[in-house]
């Protein structure tokens, strides 16, 4: 892997990483306006704490060292975790600036599993 490439993948990595993890923290400490939320999207509140421990355990995942089948496991479940986000602002007609966290979230998502280095992955590159 270039040098370049690598650079670019631990940029977009650890951003992904502080998104991940500022986002699941809010859910587990189950903030008011995280809360209003999903109220609004029509989910169970117990649901923050699921998805806040899961984003938290995905990252230390995606950033430790070996595992790559785990690794694979927690970028499919970030994958559906803002894909699902995406489509459930959209659906109960939320503002378009609702999809902005969740849209980047993925776009950071999809360039970190692309760059990610062959050791990193099931099938070696």
């Amino acid at each position: 892997m270039k040098k370049r490439n690598k650079i670019f993948y631990w940029v977009v990595t650890v951003w992904l990483s502080l998104g991940m993890l500022s986002t699941g923290a809010v859910q587990l400490l189950k903030m008011e306006e995280e809360v209003a939320s999903m109220n609004n999207l029509g989910y169970p509140i117990y649901l923050l704490s699921l998805l806040g421990v899961w984003k938290i355990l995905g990252v230390l995942a995606i950033l430790v060292p070996k595992f790559p089948l785990l690794k694979e496991w927690a970028y499919a479940g970030f994958f559906f975790a803002m894909a699902g986000a995406i489509v459930s602002h959209i659906a109960v007609g939320d503002e378009t600036v609702t999809l902005f966290g969740p849209t980047l979230l993925l776009v950071l998502l999809i360039l970190s599993w692309y760059l990610r280095p062959s050791n990193r992955t099931l099938v070696k590159k």
